[in-house]
């Protein structure tokens, strides 16, 4: 198979646009979408810090590789990485040796925080003092507040997140499935900024997981594609499923899915700015009740009873 846009060999099709592309015109096309969304989700930035969330797999490396070389040359920026170490034996020190070797070659700012540190626990040591609860619904909790104080802690007026096309449209039809409409408006890309609260942006909202990864092989990007030993008890998975039987019955479902959430959020509120959450009655983060879901997880994993042989 050819290059829809020259004689070069085919590495892909994207069924979405009716077309195989070479490798320099994938290349070429991730680089155009990416400073695409990047503009429009984030007008007129100029100067300050940038955070990147960066867990070393393909999505974030590209992020980060790309944000890199969208917003070094301006020289009132500042670019800055944040990992998360959850505590995830056999999985999470992988990838952070992935994600210092990307900083190091890309001379950007690194930070580490530690669940263990900041929280008290890790995924593993709650995963097995709750074992009826699925570590991903905590894990993520927790990832985006440890994310969140240390990119208000670094002054960052944005936040990167590595979501690609795949990802959000997951999410989307997930909160659909669940008539979360408030949860469609709380899902990045975040429109502005509200308090105790760093806005996250998805640049590669319209690059299709599979183009990722073939851009960060092809860029040469360190990253680790090992998956994390409690993912294969994730929800999401079976929404993943469904999104890529969709997309291969209908080419160009993720795409609309992704339009369909902005129109229900833009008729829910008028096309106005999500709504501010409310503080945490607990910890003063944002949250949408009396005390965030952090909290909550927090708060049951302290009461929790160690199973024969788990403490």
């Amino acid at each position: 198979m050819r290059c829809s846009r020259c004689a070069a060999p085919a590495v892909v099709d994207q069924p979405y646009r009716g077309a195989h592309v070479c490798a320099d015109h994938l290349a070429a096309s991730v680089e155009e979408r990416f400073r695409r969304e990047l503009r429009r989700q984030l007008p007129g930035f100029g100067r300050g810090t940038i955070a990147v969330a960066l867990s070393g797999g393909k999505d974030s490396a590209v992020a980060l590789f790309l944000a890199h070389r969208v917003l070094a040359p301006r020289p009132r920026v500042r670019l800055v990485a944040i990992s998360v170490d959850e505590g995830i034996a056999g999985y999470r020190p992988r990838t952070l040796r992935a994600a210092a070797k990307l900083t190091d070659s890309l001379g950007v700012d690194h930070v580490i925080v530690r669940s263990h540190t900041e929280l008290g626990t890790t995924t593993d040591r709650t995963a097995r003092l709750t074992q009826g609860t699925p570590p991903c619904s905590y894990c993520g909790v927790w990832r985006r507040r440890l994310l969140n104080r240390t990119a208000l802690a670094e002054g960052a007026a944005a936040m990167i997140l590595g979501f690609n096309l795949d990802d959000l449209a997951q999410t989307v039809l997930m909160n659909l499935v669940r008539g979360d409409i408030d949860q469609l408006g709380r899902m990045a890309p975040h429109r502005g900024g509200r308090a105790e609260f760093v806005p996250r942006i998805a640049p590669l909202a319209q690059v299709p997981e599979r183009e990722v990864f073939l851009y960060a092989l092809a860029a040469g990007l360190p990253f680790d594609h090992a998956e994390c030993p409690h993912a294969s008890r994730a929800l999401r998975n079976r929404f993943r499923e469904i999104v890529w039987e969709l997309e291969s019955a209908q080419p160009g479902t993720r795409q609309a899915l992704l339009k369909a959430r902005d129109r229900i959020v833009d008729g829910s509120t008028g096309g106005a700015t999500e709504r501010a959450p409310g503080r945490c009655g607990s910890c003063g983060g944002p949250a949408a009740g009396t005390i965030c879901r952090a909290c909550e997880f927090l708060r049951s994993a302290a009461t929790a009873t160690p199973l024969p042989g788990t403490a």
